[in-house]
Protein backbone atom coordinates (compact mmCIF):
# COMPACT_ATOMS: atom_id res chain seq x y z
CA UNK A 1 0.00 0.00 0.00
CA UNK A 2 2.94 2.61 1.32
CA UNK A 3 4.77 1.12 -2.02
CA UNK A 4 2.01 2.39 -4.57
CA UNK A 5 1.32 5.33 -2.81
CA UNK A 6 4.97 6.35 -3.02
CA UNK A 7 4.89 5.48 -6.70
CA UNK A 8 1.74 7.33 -7.50
CA UNK A 9 3.15 10.51 -5.62
CA UNK A 10 6.43 10.18 -7.69
CA UNK A 11 4.62 9.64 -11.13
CA UNK A 12 3.02 13.17 -10.11
CA UNK A 13 6.17 15.12 -9.35
CA UNK A 14 7.93 14.06 -12.25
CA UNK A 15 4.77 15.28 -14.88
CA UNK A 16 4.68 18.24 -13.32
CA UNK A 17 8.49 19.02 -13.02
CA UNK A 18 8.17 18.21 -17.16
CA UNK A 19 5.18 20.35 -17.47
CA UNK A 20 6.94 23.13 -15.29
CA UNK A 21 10.39 23.01 -17.22
CA UNK A 22 8.56 23.06 -20.49
CA UNK A 23 6.97 26.59 -19.99
CA UNK A 24 10.54 27.57 -18.07
CA UNK A 25 12.10 26.76 -20.83
CA UNK A 26 10.02 28.54 -23.01
CA UNK A 27 8.35 26.16 -24.83
CA UNK A 28 4.83 28.26 -25.83
CA UNK A 29 2.82 27.80 -28.30
CA UNK A 30 3.82 31.00 -30.31
CA UNK A 31 6.54 31.73 -32.72
CA UNK A 32 9.35 32.94 -31.53
CA UNK A 33 11.29 36.25 -31.37
CA UNK A 34 12.03 37.27 -34.82
CA UNK A 35 15.13 36.90 -36.05
CA UNK A 36 18.01 39.78 -36.42
CA UNK A 37 14.82 41.61 -34.55
CA UNK A 38 17.25 44.56 -33.00
CA UNK A 39 19.01 45.31 -36.78
CA UNK A 40 15.49 44.61 -38.49
CA UNK A 41 14.03 47.80 -35.74
CA UNK A 42 16.26 50.12 -35.86
CA UNK A 43 16.70 49.83 -39.87
CA UNK A 44 13.02 50.59 -40.10
CA UNK A 45 13.39 53.70 -37.49
CA UNK A 46 16.19 55.07 -39.63
CA UNK A 47 14.20 53.81 -43.26
CA UNK A 48 11.08 56.01 -41.29
CA UNK A 49 12.64 59.39 -40.57
CA UNK A 50 15.03 59.08 -43.65
CA UNK A 51 12.57 57.75 -46.68
CA UNK A 52 9.06 56.89 -45.40
CA UNK A 53 8.64 60.42 -43.21
CA UNK A 54 11.31 62.61 -42.62
CA UNK A 55 8.66 65.34 -41.50
CA UNK A 56 8.94 63.64 -38.22
CA UNK A 57 11.67 64.96 -37.81
CA UNK A 58 15.45 63.47 -35.91
CA UNK A 59 14.62 60.68 -33.37
CA UNK A 60 17.39 58.66 -31.99
CA UNK A 61 16.86 55.53 -32.94
CA UNK A 62 19.20 53.56 -31.04
CA UNK A 63 17.39 55.17 -27.45
CA UNK A 64 14.14 54.20 -29.37
CA UNK A 65 14.99 50.32 -29.42
CA UNK A 66 16.55 50.68 -26.04
CA UNK A 67 13.30 51.57 -24.07
CA UNK A 68 11.39 49.02 -26.26
CA UNK A 69 13.31 46.23 -25.41
CA UNK A 70 13.11 47.22 -21.46
CA UNK A 71 9.74 47.06 -22.17
CA UNK A 72 9.53 43.24 -21.87
CA UNK A 73 13.16 42.26 -21.30
CA UNK A 74 14.63 40.34 -18.45
CA UNK A 75 10.62 40.17 -17.18
CA UNK A 76 8.12 36.83 -16.77
CA UNK A 77 6.69 36.76 -20.66
CA UNK A 78 3.55 36.46 -19.27
CA UNK A 79 3.32 39.77 -16.56
CA UNK A 80 4.19 42.46 -19.80
CA UNK A 81 1.94 45.22 -19.07
CA UNK A 82 1.07 48.04 -21.78
CA UNK A 83 2.51 50.97 -19.45
CA UNK A 84 5.61 49.48 -19.74
CA UNK A 85 5.79 50.77 -23.07
CA UNK A 86 5.46 54.36 -22.30
CA UNK A 87 9.01 55.31 -22.71
CA UNK A 88 9.10 53.71 -26.18
CA UNK A 89 5.68 55.46 -27.24
CA UNK A 90 7.07 58.92 -26.04
CA UNK A 91 10.38 58.65 -27.94
CA UNK A 92 8.67 57.54 -31.25
CA UNK A 93 5.57 59.58 -30.90
CA UNK A 94 5.05 62.27 -33.58
CA UNK A 95 2.08 64.38 -34.93
CA UNK A 96 -0.91 62.06 -36.76
CA UNK A 97 -2.19 64.85 -39.88
CA UNK A 98 -6.01 65.19 -39.74
CA UNK A 99 -8.51 63.24 -41.64
CA UNK A 100 -5.56 61.28 -41.79
CA UNK A 101 -6.36 57.99 -39.51
CA UNK A 102 -7.66 55.16 -40.65
CA UNK A 103 -8.20 52.17 -37.98
CA UNK A 104 -9.32 48.70 -39.11
CA UNK A 105 -10.18 45.07 -38.13
CA UNK A 106 -9.46 42.01 -39.92
CA UNK A 107 -8.14 43.23 -43.06
CA UNK A 108 -4.29 44.14 -42.34
CA UNK A 109 -2.72 43.95 -45.88
CA UNK A 110 -5.54 45.56 -47.53
CA UNK A 111 -5.27 49.13 -45.26
CA UNK A 112 -1.06 49.21 -45.36
CA UNK A 113 -1.51 49.19 -49.40
CA UNK A 114 -4.06 51.24 -49.29
CA UNK A 115 -2.73 53.78 -46.57
CA UNK A 116 -0.07 54.11 -49.03
CA UNK A 117 3.02 54.42 -46.38
CA UNK A 118 0.96 57.57 -45.29
CA UNK A 119 0.78 59.11 -48.55
CA UNK A 120 -2.88 58.38 -48.76
CA UNK A 121 -3.88 57.94 -45.30
CA UNK A 122 -1.48 57.06 -41.61
CA UNK A 123 -3.17 53.93 -40.30
CA UNK A 124 -1.04 52.66 -37.03
CA UNK A 125 1.49 50.95 -39.22
CA UNK A 126 2.07 54.24 -40.85
CA UNK A 127 3.23 55.82 -37.34
CA UNK A 128 7.24 55.85 -36.49
CA UNK A 129 5.56 53.63 -33.33
CA UNK A 130 3.87 51.43 -35.35
CA UNK A 131 6.10 50.49 -38.34
CA UNK A 132 8.50 49.80 -35.60
CA UNK A 133 6.95 45.91 -34.91
CA UNK A 134 4.16 46.05 -37.95
CA UNK A 135 4.81 42.00 -38.54
CA UNK A 136 7.15 41.23 -36.13
CA UNK A 137 7.00 38.49 -33.19
CA UNK A 138 9.11 39.37 -30.19
CA UNK A 139 9.30 38.06 -26.19
CA UNK A 140 12.11 38.17 -23.70
CA UNK A 141 12.47 35.92 -20.47
CA UNK A 142 12.11 35.48 -16.77
CA UNK A 143 15.97 35.90 -14.99
CA UNK A 144 17.32 36.60 -18.51
CA UNK A 145 18.82 39.73 -20.87
CA UNK A 146 18.45 37.07 -23.95
CA UNK A 147 15.34 37.33 -26.07
CA UNK A 148 13.85 33.73 -26.85
CA UNK A 149 14.13 33.07 -29.97
CA UNK A 150 12.44 29.60 -29.74
CA UNK A 151 9.38 30.67 -28.89
CA UNK A 152 6.63 32.88 -27.43
CA UNK A 153 3.02 33.20 -25.48
CA UNK A 154 0.12 33.18 -27.54
CA UNK A 155 -2.63 35.48 -26.29
CA UNK A 156 -4.61 32.34 -25.77
CA UNK A 157 -1.61 31.52 -23.03
CA UNK A 158 -1.47 34.71 -21.49
CA UNK A 159 -3.29 37.91 -22.31
CA UNK A 160 -0.25 40.25 -21.18
CA UNK A 161 2.16 38.94 -23.74
CA UNK A 162 4.73 41.57 -25.13
CA UNK A 163 3.19 41.53 -28.45
CA UNK A 164 -0.26 42.02 -27.48
CA UNK A 165 0.46 44.69 -24.63
CA UNK A 166 2.75 46.54 -27.44
CA UNK A 167 -0.21 46.67 -29.90
CA UNK A 168 -2.86 47.83 -27.03
CA UNK A 169 -0.50 50.10 -25.89
CA UNK A 170 -0.20 51.65 -29.41
CA UNK A 171 -3.55 51.28 -30.48
CA UNK A 172 -4.34 53.43 -27.25
CA UNK A 173 -2.01 56.24 -28.62
CA UNK A 174 -2.89 56.10 -31.92
CA UNK A 175 -6.85 56.89 -31.10
CA UNK A 176 -6.11 59.45 -28.87
CA UNK A 177 -3.84 61.67 -31.61
CA UNK A 178 -6.36 61.26 -34.37
CA UNK A 179 -8.46 64.19 -35.33
CA UNK A 180 -10.45 65.41 -37.83
CA UNK A 181 -12.81 62.73 -39.94
CA UNK A 182 -11.61 59.47 -39.11
CA UNK A 183 -11.80 56.11 -41.29
CA UNK A 184 -12.87 52.73 -40.00
CA UNK A 185 -12.21 50.14 -42.98
CA UNK A 186 -14.11 46.94 -42.04
CA UNK A 187 -14.07 43.49 -43.59
CA UNK A 188 -17.66 42.60 -44.21
CA UNK A 189 -16.71 39.11 -45.31
CA UNK A 190 -15.17 38.26 -41.97
CA UNK A 191 -16.62 35.27 -40.12
CA UNK A 192 -18.35 36.53 -37.26
CA UNK A 193 -19.20 40.38 -38.59
CA UNK A 194 -16.99 43.05 -39.77
CA UNK A 195 -16.82 44.96 -35.68
CA UNK A 196 -15.80 42.04 -33.95
CA UNK A 197 -16.28 42.54 -30.06
CA UNK A 198 -13.65 41.98 -28.32
CA UNK A 199 -11.43 43.61 -30.75
CA UNK A 200 -8.80 46.70 -30.87
CA UNK A 201 -11.35 49.30 -32.41
CA UNK A 202 -14.10 48.25 -29.99
CA UNK A 203 -11.96 47.90 -26.38
CA UNK A 204 -8.58 50.03 -26.70
CA UNK A 205 -9.78 52.27 -30.15
CA UNK A 206 -13.15 53.91 -29.58
CA UNK A 207 -12.77 54.46 -25.97
CA UNK A 208 -9.65 56.38 -26.25
CA UNK A 209 -11.05 58.80 -29.35
CA UNK A 210 -11.11 62.56 -28.20
CA UNK A 211 -14.48 63.55 -29.54
CA UNK A 212 -13.80 67.04 -29.44
CA UNK A 213 -11.32 66.81 -31.95
CA UNK A 214 -13.15 64.60 -34.24
CA UNK A 215 -15.68 65.91 -37.13
CA UNK A 216 -16.76 62.84 -38.41
CA UNK A 217 -16.39 58.82 -38.60
CA UNK A 218 -16.47 57.31 -42.01
CA UNK A 219 -17.28 53.74 -42.29
CA UNK A 220 -16.28 51.30 -45.31
CA UNK A 221 -17.26 48.13 -45.42
CA UNK A 222 -15.73 46.32 -47.97
CA UNK A 223 -16.10 42.86 -48.77
CA UNK A 224 -13.05 40.29 -49.74
CA UNK A 225 -13.40 39.86 -53.93
CA UNK A 226 -15.33 36.68 -54.15
CA UNK A 227 -15.75 36.17 -50.24
CA UNK A 228 -19.38 36.29 -49.11
CA UNK A 229 -21.17 39.40 -48.35
CA UNK A 230 -21.82 38.58 -44.45
CA UNK A 231 -22.09 41.98 -42.85
CA UNK A 232 -23.31 45.43 -44.16
CA UNK A 233 -23.64 49.30 -43.14
CA UNK A 234 -27.06 49.38 -41.04
CA UNK A 235 -27.08 45.54 -40.70
CA UNK A 236 -25.45 42.91 -37.72
CA UNK A 237 -22.05 44.48 -36.63
CA UNK A 238 -22.09 46.91 -38.49
CA UNK A 239 -24.87 48.47 -36.84
CA UNK A 240 -24.05 47.83 -33.44
CA UNK A 241 -20.63 50.30 -34.20
CA UNK A 242 -22.92 52.79 -35.98
CA UNK A 243 -25.37 52.79 -33.13
CA UNK A 244 -22.37 52.95 -30.22
CA UNK A 245 -20.51 55.99 -32.30
CA UNK A 246 -23.99 57.82 -32.34
CA UNK A 247 -24.87 57.55 -28.76
CA UNK A 248 -20.94 58.80 -28.59
CA UNK A 249 -22.19 61.94 -30.14
CA UNK A 250 -20.05 61.05 -32.85
CA UNK A 251 -21.80 62.35 -36.76
CA UNK A 252 -21.15 58.84 -38.72
CA UNK A 253 -21.56 57.59 -42.12
CA UNK A 254 -21.32 54.56 -43.82
CA UNK A 255 -20.33 53.39 -46.94
CA UNK A 256 -20.41 49.81 -48.25
CA UNK A 257 -17.91 48.40 -51.09
CA UNK A 258 -16.34 52.07 -50.75
CA UNK A 259 -15.18 51.81 -54.65
CA UNK A 260 -11.08 53.04 -54.72
CA UNK A 261 -10.51 50.47 -51.84
CA UNK A 262 -12.22 48.08 -54.02
CA UNK A 263 -10.39 49.12 -57.26
CA UNK A 264 -7.70 48.49 -55.43
CA UNK A 265 -8.48 45.18 -54.42
CA UNK A 266 -8.99 44.26 -58.34
CA UNK A 267 -5.23 44.87 -58.87
CA UNK A 268 -5.30 41.45 -57.79
CA UNK A 269 -8.09 40.11 -59.46
CA UNK A 270 -8.85 42.07 -62.66
CA UNK A 271 -11.37 39.31 -64.76
CA UNK A 272 -13.57 39.27 -61.84
CA UNK A 273 -16.96 40.24 -62.76
CA UNK A 274 -16.87 43.14 -59.48
CA UNK A 275 -14.06 44.78 -61.31
CA UNK A 276 -15.07 45.16 -64.34
CA UNK A 277 -15.68 48.89 -64.59
CA UNK A 278 -16.43 49.34 -68.63
CA UNK A 279 -17.55 47.69 -71.06
CA UNK A 280 -16.29 47.25 -74.63
CA UNK A 281 -18.04 49.78 -77.30
CA UNK A 282 -20.17 48.41 -79.26
CA UNK A 283 -19.10 48.27 -82.66
CA UNK A 284 -20.04 49.93 -85.46
CA UNK A 285 -22.53 48.45 -88.36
Amino acid sequence: MMKSLFLSLLLVSVLFMNSFTEVQGGKWKGEGTTQNLESIVIGRCYDYIRIVNPAVGEKNCSEIWEAFKNAFINKDPCNILPKDYELFINLSLHTIPPNKSLFWENNHLLVNSFAGRGQRYMSLADTLFGFFGDFLNWCGQANSIELDYESCPTTEECENNAVESFWRMASITYAQHSSGVIHVLLNGSAVGGAYPEPGFFADYEIPNLQKDKISQIAIWVVDDIEGPDIDSCGTHTVEKLENRLKTLGYDVICTDNYKPVQLLQCVHNPDHTDCRVCTSPTAAP
